[in-house]
């Protein structure tokens, strides 16, 4: 073995007996030299990135066949899906791990040149004279530039429904047509859908369609929802009203309710017509007139069903103390009993006398009410006439008007109550 004067180089002898190979002529054996392998070159890239094609597809045949898609030499075949064209036709796999692209420069006043980079064609137009031009997209929008006509349906009025403030609204869908190949790839709604119910007012609704080439147009309508409406009424004196919906629309009822003591007089509802007038005339509210000419207790308390609340007190005369003391808190209480719809009944003595509206009768009502006249009682009726609390001795006002605002208020005298505040403050 030889040593290289070169340190970074070897020489090998190797000795070969082959019968192809004649023994020396002392019968040694030649020896071959294999030369030294040359210098390490720099490791080229021989592989490219994947090619995606948009809107488009790519068919690629290889050197190295056909499972090295993307090797050193492949040539692809391009093509578009339909209303697109191509750029370039084909790429090929550079050495440098890049796809071939059509670079085109300005060269003189007269014409465009197309360089070519290797093993590509690459045909390229210009858009102009003195530009250059760098195809970096593969697929282009092809000569549609027009828009699609469309047609909106046309505007339109609506009244509100009887009782509602909206109104159902259909409508046909837009007629859309495209001028190039007819082919419409969206339409897209901006509003409510048809059906849809509408409030009052006016609303826009706007329709949008695309073609292939992604050209675009837009159109709209608007639709109008008027509300039918009656005069507002006013509560009556000494009442109040209560009504459907908006209070005043096309279909609206109205209902005329008196506050505790007081009786209507006249038509309980009206009702809002398409005319914009109300059906009924405007009722009153009077005093209640209590009937002591009947048979029994209980004809006397009905005439107080659903109208006011009874508190109603028993003692064996007027000079009873515990009497004394509870009239003298009610008195200085009358205006939260009226608030509260009481009307205070006495039962002294022999026979029961007038507090308030209650004329003086000569029914007993101790017997009915289960109260006696031996010492003081009281007892608390609701609006039905149920008996919800008793006493045996006297009760402050306040203690009764917690007992009364917890749990005998209906919802209606609890929302007007929370909406006007207490007024005997």
């Amino acid at each position: 073995m030889q040593k290289n004067p070169h340190p970074s180089l070897l020489w090998i002898t190797v000795e070969v007996t082959s019968p192809s190979h004649p023994l020396g002529p002392h019968g040694e054996t030649e020896a071959w030299q294999i030369p030294p392998s040359p210098p390490c070159s720099p490791v080229v890239s021989q592989w490219c990135a994947t090619l995606n094609i948009h809107r488009g597809e790519a068919t690629c045949y290889s050197p190295r066949g056909s499972s090295y898609r993307s090797s050193l030499g492949t040539r692809c075949e391009l093509s578009c899906t339909r209303g697109y064209r191509l750029g370039d036709r084909s790429r090929i796999c550079m050495e440098d791990g890049r796809w071939s692209v059509c670079r085109c420069h300005s060269i003189s006043n007269l014409g465009i040149s197309c360089t070519s980079l290797p093993w590509d064609p690459c045909p390229c137009t210009s858009p102009g004279l003195g530009h250059s031009v760098f195809h970096e997209s593969l697929s282009s929008p092809w000569a549609d530039l027009e828009p699609p006509k469309i047609h909106c349906p046309e505007s339109r009025e609506r009244l509100a429904e009887p009782g509602k403030l909206t109104a159902t609204v259909y409508w046909d869908p837009p007629r859309v047509r495209d001028s190039a190949d007819g082919v419409i790839k969206r339409v897209m709604l901006r509003g409510p859908e048809p059906g849809s119910e509408f409030p009052e007012g006016e609303h826009v609704i706007r329709y949008t369609a695309h073609d292939q080439a992604y050209n675009r147009a837009s159109c709209k309508f608007s639709i109008r929802v008027q509300v039918r409406r009656c005069p507002v009424l006013k509560p009556p004196q000494n009442g109040y009203i209560s009504c459907t919906s908006d209070g005043n629309n096309y279909g609206a009822t109205c209902k005329y309710l008196c506050d505790g003591g007081y009786e209507r007089q006249g038509t309980s509802l009206r009702v809002c017509q398409s005319t914009q007038q109300w059906t009924g005339s405007q009722p009153l509210c009077a005093p209640m007139q209590i009937n002591t000419d009947v048979n029994s207790a209980a004809s006397l308390l009905d005439q107080f069903h659903e109208k006011r609340r009874l508190f109603v007190i028993s003692a064996p005369d007027p000079s009873n103390r515990y009497y004394k003391m509870q009239i003298s808190m009610l008195q200085q209480a009358a205006c939260g009993l009226d608030l509260r719809h009481v009307t205070t009944v006495e039962l002294v003595g022999q026979p029961p006398h007038e507090v308030g509206r209650i004329q003086e009768h000569r029914m007993r009502l101790q017997r009915f009410l289960h109260l006696t006249r031996s010492h003081f009682n009281a007892v608390l009726l609701d609006k039905a006439g149920t008996d919800r609390e008793r006493y045996i001795n006297p009760v402050s006002p306040d203690e009764l008007f917690v007992f009364i605002d917890t749990y005998l208020l209906s919802e209606r005298e609890a929302a007007r109550r929370e909406q006007g505040g207490d007024p005997c403050e």
